[in-house]
């Protein structure tokens, strides 16, 4: 039996379901804005995976793709700029805007 890559299997059931895209974006941010990098990257570079894919993301952003996908690596490093900038592609693909309960709910557990 065949084995299929992981990003193809994010693909096609994001395809099949709009909302799963939008779980791991908004994870992805939530883990970001909680002070857990790591897991944000790696959440956003599934989401860039599951949706639009690096060479648009590179398209839209005006940077190599390769270096994003560097970027959104385990061991990636973006700056905030450029972090931003690709959450800011995502947010637009996904056709949504920083949903103000995402922050609160971030700061009321940093809070405990």
């Amino acid at each position: 039996m065949p084995t299929i890559p992981f990003k193809d299997s994010l693909k096609a059931i994001a395809d099949r379901d709009p909302y799963f895209a939008n779980e791991i974006l908004e994870d992805a941010i939530r883990a970001l804005f909680s002070g857990k990098a790591d897991e944000g990257r790696l959440l956003l570079r599934n989401y860039v995976h599951a949706t639009i894919g690096f060479p648009e993301l590179s398209r839209r952003t005006g940077k190599v793709d390769k270096n994003l996908m560097r970027s959104l690596s385990e061991k990636g490093n973006p700056t905030a700029s450029n972090l931003f900038e690709i959450i800011q592609v995502c947010m637009q693909e996904e056709g949504v805007s920083l949903d103000p309960h995402i922050i609160a709910s971030v700061n009321s557990e940093l809070a405990l």
